[in-house]
C-alpha cells in the first residue's frame, strides 16, 4: 500500500542511528485493530537498545471529517507532558507549544471516520534514550495526513518529565476509538 511505502521512504531519510534506517532496527511488536480498540499497549519492552521507534498507520471511529490526536503514555503515566509542534498544509505554517497534559499527543494525525474510506494517517515515533534512569524522555514525531488534497504534515516532540525508564508504551486516539486496520509497529534501534 501507499502508505507503507512512504514510511520506509521517510524512515530511510532519517539515515542511521537513534534516528536511522537500514539494519540498525530490530522488530519488537505489532498490533493491528480489528476495530474498536480504545487503547493498544506495548508492554515488556526491553531495555537493551539505544532508542525505539513506532510506526504506525492510524484512522479513527469518529463520524465527523477532519484529524484529530494520537494520546502516548509511557508507562501508563500521568505525569506533566510539555510539548511542541510544527505543522503544515501545503499553504501556511504554524507553531505552537501545548500545555501540560496527562499524557503526550501526536497531533493531527488521525483521520476521523467521516473522511474518505480507506484514509490513514502516518506516524514515526522515535523514543530517545527510553532506557535511560537519568535524563527525561524525548518523543520525535513525524506524521501526516491527506484526505483527497486536504491534509497537514507534523513535525512535533513532546518531552515526559519523568527519568524511570520506559518498560510500556500506551497508545490510544484522542477521541473514540481504533479503525480496522489501524495499525502500530514497535522497533528497537541499535546503539
Amino acid at each position: 500500500m501507499w502508505w507503507a511505502q512512504l514510511l520506509n521512504n521517510i524512515v530511510a531519510l532519517l539515515g542511521n542511528g537513534s534516528g536511522g534506517g537500514g539494519s540498525s532496527y530490530e522488530s519488537i511488536a505489532t498490533v493491528t485493530a480489528a476495530g474498536g480498540e480504545t487503547s493498544f499497549t506495548f508492554s515488556s519492552i526491553p531495555s537493551t537498545y539505544k532508542s525505539l521507534q513506532i510506526r504506525g498507520i492510524v484512522r479513527n471511529t469518529n463520524a465527523s471529517t477532519g484529524w484529530t490526536g494520537l494520546k502516548v503514555q509511557p508507562n501508563n503515566a500521568t505525569s506533566t507532558y510539555a510539548d511542541h509542534r510544527l505543522s503544515g498544509n501545503g499553504t501556511t505554517v504554524s507553531a505552537s507549544n501545548g500545555p501540560g497534559r496527562a499524557y503526550g499527543l501526536v497531533d493531527n494525525t488521525v483521520p476521523r471516520d467521516g473522511n474518505t474510506a480507506s484514509v490513514f494517517g502516518a506516524a514515526i515515533i522515535d523514543v530517545i534514550d527510553y532506557a535511560s534512569t537519568s535524563k527525561a524522555k524525548t518523543f520525535r514525531n513525524l506524521t501526516g495526513v491527506d484526505i483527497n488534497g486536504t491534509g497537514i504534515v507534523n513535525l512535533t516532540s513532546f518531552l515526559w518529565t519523568d527519568t524511570t525508564a520506559i518498560s510500556s508504551i500506551v497508545l490510544s486516539p484522542e477521541t473514540d476509538a481504533f479503525k480496522a486496520g489501524t495499525t502500530f509497529a514497535l522497533y528497537g534501534i541499535k546503539g
